[in-house]
């Protein structure tokens, strides 16, 4: 599928992690989606309807990086995967949860994980 609605950069504050302290302070996690989905409706009709509202895929998508916390990005992705696949109209979605501030003694620019799911 050729036609993508991405999604990339929403910053949300979040308590995942293995760590006690990631738990009890928290920190921003930055979640890019990408979506593969027939446009060609849409594209004709211009109704928000025939389409994914990606405002409202944004909230949804914010809820679970709020919500309940988890140890691992890979268990987050998942989640949110799930989310953007709750769309029948969704065939594919690629997940990128970056944790700028990940507990690493080192310097670093990112850390992250990617997952692609299908229907």
């Amino acid at each position: 599928m050729a036609d993508r609605i991405d999604l990339t950069g929403l910053r949300v504050r979040g308590f995942h992690g293995v760590y006690p302290e990631e738990r009890r302070d928290g920190q921003d996690f930055v979640v890019d989606v990408a979506l593969e989905l027939d446009l060609a409706v849409p594209a004709a009709s211009d109704d928000v309807s025939d389409t994914v509202h990606y405002g409202e895929l944004a909230q949804a998508l914010a809820a679970v990086v709020a919500g309940d916390p988890v140890d691992l990005l890979e268990t987050l992705a998942g989640r949110l995967s799930a989310v953007c696949l709750a769309d029948p109209r969704v065939e594919a979605a690629t997940v990128t949860v970056h944790k700028p501030q990940a507990p690493i003694p080192l310097s670093f620019g990112d850390v992250s994980v990617t997952i692609r799911r299908t229907r």
